[in-house]
């Protein structure tokens, strides 16, 4: 299996050699230092994307993601074509009242998460579970493709 189709689709890393080139190199290292800059702040968006891991073990895949305060009803799992597909809409307010202020905060926002999975994954046995916020999808592995010699025989 090649390494890149585990790599969900849009959080992608630069995985190209650097050159030499110091123009480009100043260049992705700019690129690399406003992507790692805004990690650590809000933004203003209505667009949520949760933090995925991607285990492998000798028979399945398990994806873990973060959904802090999604329930079930909350998120949708799709797999056609050998993509698997996790949407979901988080929407949260939090009002606290004093007597000389008042302050709402509301987040909310839909996401969705790509990842391309091998071929010959069977839909019917990917599960997927909400439990505290972790939302677990574990995904068996296709049976190894056997190889067969077939013989060559003359015409008749």
């Amino acid at each position: 299996m090649k390494a890149k189709s585990m790599i969900p689709v849009g959080q992608e890393r630069n995985l190209m050699v650097r050159e030499n080139n110091p123009f480009v190199v100043l260049q992705q290292e700019i690129d690399r230092l406003f992507s790692d800059f805004g990690r650590g702040f809000p933004t203003f968006s209505t667009s949520v994307v949760p933090r995925m891991d991607i285990a492998e073990t000798d028979k399945v895949f398990e994806l873990t993601a973060e959904l802090p305060g999604l329930e079930e009803k909350d998120v949708e799992i799709n797999f056609a074509d050998g993509v698997l597909t996790i949407r979901g809409e988080k929407k949260s307010e939090k009002e606290q009242k004093d007597k000389d202020f008042r302050l709402v905060e509301r987040k909310y926002g839909a996401f969705s998460r790509v990842v391309e999975l091998p071929n010959g994954v069977d839909p019917a046995s990917i599960q997927a579970s909400l439990v505290k916020g972790v939302l677990t999808v574990t995904v068996p592995k296709p049976a190894a493709s056997v190889a067969k010699k077939i013989e060559v025989k003359a015409a008749a």
